[in-house]
């Protein structure tokens, strides 16, 4: 059986033995969503690029600890998350970039494939969400556009399950009124 015709459980085995080609079968099947991932993080394409390919490095050296092979895309996307959010606290504490260009974007050609009307509605939603504090753009990123829940948040962002409703609530909140000045 070639690798492009296994499932996913039968080359992460082949992985945990070096298989490379079963290596590049997985890579293949989720870089640009790793990708976009961190892209949507760190907005700077070479970097997102190295985060995503450290990301692969690092899930193919932790194999043995993935318990349920079915999980590896939302596993994979947990290391991809973790290493961007890392890297953007790691650039903000050098202060090397201002932190309103530090925030994640939506390129025109990453998927969204709605009406022209629809799509300025997006762009003007994420471009309003650039503008809130940056622990509210993270938080919302994180929920709203990557799909992870309270709980993944309170662990990826450090905070307790309370602060993280209340992040989340008030961020939305904010992002309400803005949009509501700019209609």
């Amino acid at each position: 059986m070639s690798p492009t015709n296994q499932n996913i459980e039968q080359l992460l085995e082949l992985c945990k033995s070096c298989n490379q080609r079963a290596q590049l079968e997985i890579y293949n099947r989720y870089n640009k969503a790793m990708y976009n991932t961190a892209l949507r993080i760190i907005k700077d394409s070479y970097k997102a690029e190295d985060i995503m390919q450290e990301s692969f490095l690092t899930a193919f050296t932790k194999l043995d600890t993935l318990e349920d092979s079915k999980l590896f895309g939302s596993w994979l996307k947990r290391i991809v998350v973790n290493n961007s959010i890392a890297y953007h606290n790691k650039t903000l504490k050098q202060q090397e970039i201002p932190l309103e260009t530090i925030m994640y974007k939506v390129e025109d050609d990453n998927g969204i494939e709605e009406h022209s009307q629809e799509n300025a509605k997006v762009k003007e939603i994420i471009n309003t969400m650039k503008t809130l504090k940056p622990n509210y753009s993270l938080g919302l990123t994180l929920h709203l556009i990557e799909g992870y829940d309270y709980e993944e948040i309170c662990e990826i962002m450090h905070i307790s399950y309370a602060n993280c409703r209340t992040l989340i609530s008030r961020a939305k909140e904010s992002l309400r009124k803005k949009l509501l000045h700019t209609a």
